[in-house]
């Protein structure tokens, strides 16, 4: 049926007195009273007549000990020795110490405020914080000496605690003309906006904006919106549409709802230094992920996983920070504690120190949190004891702590894993390196810093391999994982999976997207002004020889010997400096840093010579650089480390660059990761970067600063559309696919198949590793592993790779799918063990980078900007690859003479080839990678048969694109057709693969 509307009916309500009669009317009608403007006093900034029906209400023995103790029963005189009393207690400790703790006065102690206690185990507290009145009042007037009024105040117990700022658009205003109201027509010194109210609001129907602290223009005013998406899922900024009214009704309904209000004044609101005036109000992703966590958690019990992926300075530590405090204190409905312990696993020493403080000013007592400094016997005993509820460690201890842990399934642990960065250095790892004799050949060092570096993994990793080791799926613990940037493995380990069965995916628990933070201007988008140079060269050779080389090899260390070519790094050092003192010296109001990013120590130490070297040529002084890589490096007979480069203590380089006396900061490893430096305004990146490893480099851009309104990458390795691709699964929600369990039985049949294992072996030599603790019987498992060890060294060096890396498969996907499924199978089990063995007693791989550099020689050079402007991203790809993807068999050394790999380098990289011609080569390579059945026999045996019979098809296709260098490829050069196809054949099995990024994300 249809409504017929008429001239003579009313129109809606749509004024600035509508949009705050109903916020009113909600708050009102959800346990809210009503507080009226007259019984302000501005003056002192509190509702007296609230403030003493509250104390008269709930503490009458109290204050009539005060009265009588003070003010000779005179009820008059003790309201205003009382109030005097508060308004100085205020002023000194602000809103939200006096609500939570009181005020004495003539050692009388007064409440200011109830709060909710943990259980309902004593009905009296549950009927004292019922009492508390909670009260809104519309156009307060907070100045004493004009009519000005605040559209709304909420207020407990007579204090105001928020403000806002109401704004319709059908009136011709919204929220930005809240928030200039605030910014010009609120004096930020008055008493009511800078002492009593902790938060201001900015609302119109679409929008909120919220602030802690008024000054005046400066203002920073945060969005305090759900996203696009709705809180805790995928989007951008904004709000969603709301079907039953106001896209902001979540602010009125939902945070400033009574209970869940003075849940905030109590449990998430304070300051990070108790001698500052800074407020820290939760954001709404923060507010919102800690409430959805704690409930799940109260319904769940022990013994289930949450993930939660947060951007990068999305206020992590301090999320962290509050639900380990709301764990370690969480009931469920039967009011049964739910967790005996909660664990936070950091390596941030700024966590330690913000969540000991935040939890004091939480709970207002000591010892409630342990850091564990000390040693593991500390641990053990604070993992038992009945003393601290929170305990803080570093993810080196984490696999102590959960052996502890299983050795106690009595007791409940809430397991809280923190963003763990890349560590800087292992001890062993840095020795080793430190170890590499002037001797070995430069490319060798470099070698080692690019292995350890991949091999090491990050910090999701050593977390996946701990759970993995021990298991999931332990009654007892749950896991609430934090990171920005989630791996398939850490998805595995703690996503929970989409209701969608028909393509079931595994995703985050709650999202604050990288996309959200960057449209809401939490962080910078680093990809916005990107630059790309490409280096040009021709080398020859320098001996009359003509040695033959693995192809691939060979062109990995030409790549090396021209990358620490001297020449090479002093033109790149130039660029660095000169684009430094002209772009970026002068922003953040001349203050702005600059990170060179290099792809080996070595390297950092040749740029740091080099940089210093051109600034000491050309006079300057407004220029210095810094170096920061660990250990020793040995370049020649010579030995650097980062403190004598720079010459002070390695431990006060992030200090020392924070001053005006260094800008730019050279770095190999180290600071890439887990690096917090707001002033950091470009990066000059010399270092190839693929997947996570580019997304947390040039995320050290990303912090955002009062006068930094953008960011600049100058890129002397990588294509846009790379980088483009890496942060791609990131940028949104990212998702996995779970790893089907049937590859590890795939990979058990393909590692028995080869003849070293013999079945009958392997349970006499489990039965002796499982007694080997006890027994001592090293010489009985090496005699009965030998037999294996024999038959490895009798197969050709191509078998025992092939060996070699079905061994190492099978043990890593036993070890990550033990923990997704129950095993049954102890055939399996005692096959993994037995594997474990052989691999830790099989001699090494003996395959060395070769060192190619006295047989050639560069003989030209040519850096050339090749790309400048946006690189954003404006949609993901949300899928991450999963742990261990399927394989084929990897194609054997290829050996080449030297002379025509340097031909085929020098036409790749070199001039010969116009842009049309490599457009071509690139859009064939692009219809290749794309076709599923290449996908699909790159990871077989079949590849090479499949790839011939499409490549010639599919350069006909482009023949009008470039008809010469078809016809090289058809008929009139034989050779060329078969380096270009044996080129391309094993570039496109690394790209199909997911081993090497595409030339082109897109192609026509």
């Amino acid at each position: 049926m249809s409504i017929k509307h008429n001239k003579h009916m009313n129109p809606p309500n749509t004024s600035e007195r509508a949009f705050e009669e109903a916020i009113e009317s909600a708050l009102l009608n959800s346990g809210y009273l009503n507080s009226y403007p007259q019984d302000f006093d501005a003056k002192i900034g509190i509702d007296t007549t609230q403030l003493f029906n509250f104390i008269e209400d709930t503490q009458p023995n109290q204050w009539n000990e005060l009265k009588a103790r003070a003010y000779a029963n005179n009820t008059q005189r003790a309201r205003e020795g009382f109030t005097k009393r508060l308004v100085q207690e205020l002023d000194k400790r602000g809103t939200v110490d006096v609500l939570r703790h009181g005020v004495t006065d003539y050692g009388v102690d007064i409440k200011l405020a109830y709060f909710k206690p943990a259980h309902a185990l004593t009905q009296q507290l549950i009927n004292l914080y019922n009492a508390n009145r909670v009260t809104v009042t519309r156009q307060l007037p907070y100045e004493p000496t004009s009519n000005k009024t605040i559209d709304l105040c909420l207020l407990v117990n007579g204090i105001p605690t928020a403000t806002a700022e109401l704004k319709n658009p059908s009136t011709g205003q919204n929220m930005k003309h809240a928030i200039k109201q605030y910014r010009t027509d609120r004096d930020q010194s008055n008493l009511t906006l800078s002492k009593r109210a902790i938060v201001h609001f900015a609302v119109d129907p679409y929008d909120v904006y919220m602030t802690t602290k008024l000054s005046g223009v400066q203002t920073r005013f945060l969005p305090f919106n759900q996203g696009s998406g709705g809180a805790g899922q995928d989007g951008g900024a904004g709000n969603p549409a709301n079907k039953t009214g106001y896209r902001t009704a979540y602010l009125w309904e939902k945070v400033w709802q009574r209970d869940i209000w003075m849940d905030i004044l109590y449990r998430f609101v304070h300051r990070p230094d108790k001698d500052s005036s800074a407020i820290v109000f939760p954001r709404l992703h923060q507010w919102h992920a800690v409430q959805e966590l704690e409930n799940t958690a109260k319904s769940d019990g022990a013994g289930y996983s949450y993930l939660v992926q947060h951007s990068a300075g999305s206020g992590k530590s301090i999320t962290i920070g509050w639900l380990a405090h709301r764990l370690s204190n969480l009931h469920n409905n039967n009011d049964i504690k739910v967790f005996d312990k909660v664990v936070v696993i950091t390596d941030r020493r700024v966590l330690d120190r913000q969540l000991q403080e935040t939890i004091y000013q939480l709970e207002h007592a000591h010892g409630v949190v342990a850091k564990i400094d000390r040693d593991s016997a500390q641990l053990a005993r604070e993992l038992v004891s009945e003393g601290a509820k929170i305990i803080i460690t570093t993810l080196q201890k984490f696999s102590y702590v959960m052996d502890r842990i299983a050795d106690a399934p009595h007791r409940k642990y809430a397991v809280i894993i923190d963003e763990a960065h890349s560590s800087q250095t292992g001890d062993s790892a840095r020795n080793l390196r430190a170890a590499l004799s002037a001797s070995k050949a430069l490319q060798e060092a470099e070698r080692a810093d690019v292995a350890y570096e991949t091999q090491r993994g990050d910090g999701q990793d050593q977390v996946a391999k701990i759970v993995a080791g021990r298991g999931r799926n332990q009654p007892n613990i749950s896991f609430f994982a934090f990171t920005a940037t989630p791996k398939a493995t850490t998805l595995e380990l703690f996503g929970k999976k989409t209701d969608n069965r028909i393509d079931e995916r595994l995703i985050p628990f709650h999202i604050y997207s990288m996309r959200q933070a960057i449209q809401e201007e939490f962080i910078l988008d680093v990809l916005k002004n990107y630059t790309t140079y490409h280096t040009y060269w021709r080398i020859q050779k320098s001996t009359s020889e003509d040695p033959t080389y693995d192809r691939r090899r060979a062109k990995t260390a030409i790549a090396r010997f021209v990358s620490l070519e001297p020449h090479q790094l002093d033109q790149k050092s130039e660029i660095i400096v000169e684009h430094y003192r002209q772009n970026v010296a002068h922003r953040i109001n001349g203050k702005a840093k600059a990170m060179v990013v290099t792809s080996s120590r070595l390297h950092a130490v040749r740029y740091k010579q080099a940089i210093d070297r051109y600034i000491r040529n050309k006079g300057y002084r407004d220029v210095s650089a810094l170096v920061a890589f660990s250990g020793k490096v040995i370049d020649d007979a010579d030995e650097f480390s980062e403190s004598a480069m720079n010459g002070f203590r390695e431990s006060e380089t992030a200090e020392r660059f924070n001053t005006d006396e260094y800008h730019i900061l050279i770095v190999a490893e180290k600071f890439q990761t887990g690096f917090d430096q707001p002033l950091l305004h470009t990066m000059y990146v010399d270092k190839t970067l693929t997947g996570l490893n580019a997304v947390q480099t040039l995320s050290r851009l990303n912090r955002i600063h009062l006068d930094k309104t953008e960011t600049f990458v100058l890129d002397f390795r990588n294509e846009v559309e790379q980088i483009q691709d890496a942060f791609a699964p990131w940028y949104e929600r990212t998702e996995a696919i779970p790893t089907d369990p049937n590859i590890l039985w795939d990979a058990h049949r393909q590692l028995m198949d080869m003849p070293v294992i013999h079945k009958q072996e392997i349970k006499p030599t489990v039965d002796a590793l499982r007694t080997r603790k006890k027994t001592n019987n090293h010489q009985q498992i090496h005699s009965l592993l030998d037999p294996a060890i024999a038959r490895f060294n009798q197969l050709d060096p191509e078998t025992q790779t092939e060996f070699r890396d079905a061994l190492k498969r099978f043990i890593s996907l036993y070890r990550f799918i033990a923990q997704i499924i129950s095993f049954t199978d102890h055939d399996m089990e005692n096959d993994y063990t037995y594997a474990r063995a052989l691999d830790a007693l099989l001699p090494k791989d003996q395959t060395r980078g070769i060192d190619i550099s006295p047989e050639v020689e560069l003989t030209h050079l040519r850096i050339e900007q090749t790309y400048k402007g946006s690189a954003s991203i404006v949609e993901g790809d949300s899928e991450v690859r999963a742990m261990i993807a399927d394989r084929g068999k990897d194609y054997a050394a290829d050996e080449e003479a030297l002379s025509k790999i340097i031909n085929t380098l020098n036409e790749r990289f070199g001039t010969e080839f116009t842009e049309a011609d490599q457009l071509l080569f690139d859009q064939i390579e692009h219809e290749l990678v794309s076709n599923q059945e290449i996908q699909n026999q790159a990871r077989s045996n079949n590849f090479e048969l499949e790839f011939n019979k499409q490549f010639i098809p599919t350069a006909l296709k482009r023949m009008d694109d470039n008809d010469a260098i078809l016809e090289m490829l058809l008929a009139n050069d034989p050779t060329f057709r078969q380096a270009v196809t044996q080129f391309y054949a094993n570039r496109i099995y690394r790209v199909a693969r997911g081993e090497e990024q595409p030339r082109m994300s897109t192609a026509t």
